[in-house]
């Protein structure tokens, strides 16, 4: 069967067969496997499954169907929606809970993240546009986890501040001339609103 090359996500070398994608495994793919064995044995519905090695020795996971950003640039109008917004934050609060009763197994390695300890969950850590796949204005899930591992929740309520942080880095930069930084002001202004409006939403929110 022909290897479709995927477009977006940060990891090269990934291909569609069939259903199916084969991606080069690294040495935290158990890892990587682990959690996502975790969330399909939980009934979390956003991350692919996974399906084992083919005679490469890649990891083969199942594709998630819909839409990406591709490598097109600029990004298409609905990245930058509140719906998208609401579904992220929403999807990472539900990976957080399913994540809470996980155990990694013993001396696997992380490519990001800290050690493992009690009261951890894991996070995805590069829950990124160029990861999200959408059907129909709905967010399926987010792919490329090599980057998942150790987190906490106190460390996600920091992605507002994170965001401003950014902001103010391309702020700098295109003050300073830089013709393409300059061309990111408009995602800077976006930063500083979308860590509003998150810090706006009631905790009460995230579980509806």
């Amino acid at each position: 069967m022909e290897e479709e090359r995927l477009a977006g996500g940060r990891s090269a070398g990934a291909v569609r067969i069939g259903d199916a994608v084969h991606r080069p495994a690294q040495p935290w793919t158990p890892a990587v496997h682990a959690v996502l064995r975790h969330l399909e044995a939980v009934g979390f519905d956003g991350a692919p499954r996974v399906l084992g090695t083919d005679g490469r020795g890649r990891e083969v996971l199942t594709h998630l169907a819909g839409d990406t950003t591709g490598e097109a640039f600029p990004w298409p109008a609905w990245v930058f929606s509140d719906t998208a917004l609401v579904s992220v934050g929403k999807w990472a609060r539900r990976l957080h809970d399913a994540t809470e009763s996980f155990v990694p197994p013993s001396g696997v390695r992380w490519l990001a993240g800290e050690t493992w300890r009690p009261g951890l969950i894991v996070g995805h850590h590069d829950a990124a546009p160029w990861n999200a796949v959408w059907r129909d204005a709905d967010l399926v899930g987010f792919f490329d986890w090599d980057t998942a591992g150790p987190s906490s929740r106190e460390f996600a309520d920091v992605v507002p501040a994170r965001a401003r942080s950014n902001a103010d880095v391309i702020d700098r930069l295109a003050g300073g001339g830089d013709p393409v930084y300059a061309g990111l002001l408009p995602v800077a202004a976006y930063l500083r609103q979308a860590a509003l409006e998150v810090e706006a939403l009631p905790a009460s929110f995230w579980t509806r």
